[in-house]
């Protein structure tokens, strides 16, 4: 008899967990069915903007999410805007954000991730190297750590890596808890050069990610703004610049809690 009042006050709380567990609806309420369809699959929802024309955005007040996602890029007062949304399928409660957050420290994973290159036809890696550094001064690398038993409040970490395009980038990773996910802000801490020439200044990119369990699996919310100077927009194509890192940076995460599934 007390082993079957243990099953039924655990089954009870397992409930719990899941019934406090959203959907997809409602975090996105107004959403149609097509964009809804893109987010379950393989490449997720995607949208490139620019500020000239008004930026186009599902993650706005009308959402269920926290305004503080996409005010930390649209507070950098970005000329380009991305957004990202995809869905890990899965059982309710199969991942949870301490498997999330184990995902992300993973940042040499993020090397030699490859991306369609459309000026050489093929794929490449878009990062050569990628290392977490001891601090914005110390760029020494340090290890990635061992999978944590404990979720902390926030973190701070900071990231080297070797872009295609720019060299050495340094970022500073930023990771908080909000109420019902994992918050992930990742901004360059120096400027993005190329032949020595600043293309991105210092903080003038950011890539805002968020991670929410839902009833249907993984919600990965993103977004990511630059602000670039005319001179270089006139010169490169903007939107595909910072797609493709925002892709990589998105996949990396999804991957690694796919791993964490197995």
């Amino acid at each position: 008899m007390k082993k079957i009042l243990i099953l039924i006050i655990l089954c009870l709380c397992a409930a719990n967990v899941y019934a406090q567990l959203r959907s997809l609806n409602n975090i996105f309420p107004n959403m149609n069915e097509e964009t809804r369809s893109l987010i379950f699959t393989e490449a997720g929802y995607v949208k490139s903007s620019q500020k000239a024309s008004g930026f186009v955005i599902l993650g706005n007040q009308n959402s269920g999410l926290d305004p503080k996602i996409v005010n930390n890029v649209l507070s950098k007062n970005p000329g380009y805007f991305v957004e990202s949304i995809s869905v890990i399928p899965g059982n309710p409660g199969s991942v949870s954000l301490l498997d999330i957050y184990n995902a992300l420290g993973n940042i040499r994973d993020l090397k030699g991730r490859l991306y369609r290159s459309a000026t050489r036809n093929q794929e490449i890696p878009l990062f050569e190297d990628a290392t977490r550094i001891a601090s914005e001064r110390q760029t020494n690398a340090i290890p990635d750590p061992a999978p944590a038993s404990s979720l902390p409040s926030s973190e701070t970490v900071f990231i080297r890596l070797r872009d295609v395009n720019f060299g050495n980038t340094f970022y500073r990773g930023e990771m908080t808890l909000t109420r019902n996910g994992l918050s992930y802000n990742m901004s360059n801490f120096r400027n993005m050069t190329y032949l020595l020439v600043p293309v991105i200044r210092e903080g003038k990119f950011i890539a805002q990610l968020y991670f929410e369990p839902i009833t249907e699996g993984v919600l990965i919310y993103s977004a990511a703004g630059a602000d670039i100077s005319d001179f270089f927009a006139s010169r490169i194509h903007v939107d595909s610049a910072i797609s493709k890192r925002l892709e990589v940076i998105t996949t990396w995460a999804a991957d690694g809690i796919i791993n964490k599934k197995r």
